[in-house]
């Protein structure tokens, strides 16, 4: 079932676009200490909202040359009381390949230098230009990266398990257990979950750390989301409570909640499967605006959100718009998990199938 399931997948033309794009966006958040030119602590103060570096293959004699950039030089124009920059064209830089950086480890592990473009220890390579603080953004993208697009994943991991069980119990005992659980569980759905989210991260200590402030989170959009999950379950379980093979099953000796968990929950696998695939979205966007809203993980550390915030002020969207390209980052990763969502909805679902 599963193997004909990914085989319909992957060939809808508009899932498989989606698959691998975000395919490559992982590939590139898993690596991002080697594709980066830098690591994340980098900081030049002097090149604060430099634009993105021009790569150059002609030299200034018309003839092919090696890659190369120049260094920005800041400079005041006083006449328009604006800060301009132009090329340093004292010295070419040239682009490296696999060439030696800034230390870091290697997955975490294996310490290295090399990264896979950048150029010499003199020379600045901003692809994506910098921020207030003259950071890269196109690395500080990469490091970003990793924390919102995985905080979706790591929600579901504490979300799902509640939301299965909790479900499943109410489903398979019904009467005032299951007027209790339900009840409760409606009164979680009727609270704004987005103003509840602000509430709940507000509270968090100042003094917490990214990584604890991380967690954190992740344990927050579990809480408030694991309620609807629940009633949906609770619906299917008590469509298949009564069927023949659950019977057999208790009239084996099986318990109660061995039934629930080895016989009735396996059967909500195919809404477990989209369900999952279209929440991730949501908790990206739930992260992305506690960070946007300065909530949610902090500076210096980087995450799309935060990165966000900066492009708010009317003078980056107009003059420094490289600076939009997290929130580009965000609607290309929401719009490829929902139509991966969507379409597999359609595979799994037994009314779209035909013989």
């Amino acid at each position: 079932m599963f193997k004909e399931a990914i085989e319909k997948l992957w060939n809808d033309k508009f899932a498989r676009v989606a698959l691998i794009i975000l395919g490559i966006i992982y590939f590139a958040l898993l690596f991002a200490d080697f594709i980066a030119p830098y690591t994340k602590d980098f900081s030049d103060r002097a090149m604060a909202y430099v634009p993105p570096s021009k790569i150059f293959i002609i030299d200034e004699n018309h003839h092919f040359s090696r890659p190369y950039t120049y260094n920005y030089i800041r400079e005041f124009d006083s006449e328009n009381l604006q800060i301009k920059y132009k090329f340093d064209r004292s010295k070419k830089h040239y682009i490296k390949l696999l060439g030696k950086g800034q230390a870091y480890k290697f997955l975490g592990i294996i310490p290295m230098r090399r990264h896979l473009i950048t150029t010499d220890t003199e020379g600045r390579l901003f692809l994506l230009g910098t921020d207030i603080n003259g950071r890269d953004v196109f690395s500080r993208i990469l490091f970003g990266g990793r924390i919102s697009m995985t905080i979706g994943f790591l929600s579901l991991f504490v979300l799902f398990p509640i939301g299965l069980l909790y479900g499943g119990i109410a489903g398979y005992f019904g009467g005032i257990t299951d007027t209790i659980m339900m009840r409760f569980a409606e009164a979680i759905m009727s609270i704004p979950s987005f103003y509840l989210l602000i509430i709940l991260a507000s509270i968090l200590p100042s003094g917490m750390t990214s990584a604890q402030r991380f967690m954190l989170i992740v344990i927050i959009l579990a809480l408030i989301g694991w309620a609807g999950f629940a009633r949906v379950v609770r619906g299917m379980v008590l469509s298949v409570k009564n069927q023949e093979f659950v019977q057999a099953a208790k009239s084996i000796g099986a318990s109660r909640l061995r039934i629930i968990i080895k016989h009735i929950l396996p059967q909500t696998t195919s809404f477990v499967i989209i369900a999952m695939t279209l929440s991730v979205p949501s908790y990206i966007l739930s992260e992305s605006g506690l960070s946007f809203l300065g909530l949610g993980i902090q500076q210096p550390d980087a995450s799309w959100g935060n990165m966000l915030k900066e492009a708010q002020e009317y003078t980056n969207i107009i003059y420094r718009s490289w600076l939009l390209t997290p929130g580009f980052l965000i609607f290309i990763a929401v719009l490829a998990f929902n139509v991966i969502g969507d379409t597999i909805r359609d595979v799994l679902d037994p009314k779209s199938r035909t013989n």
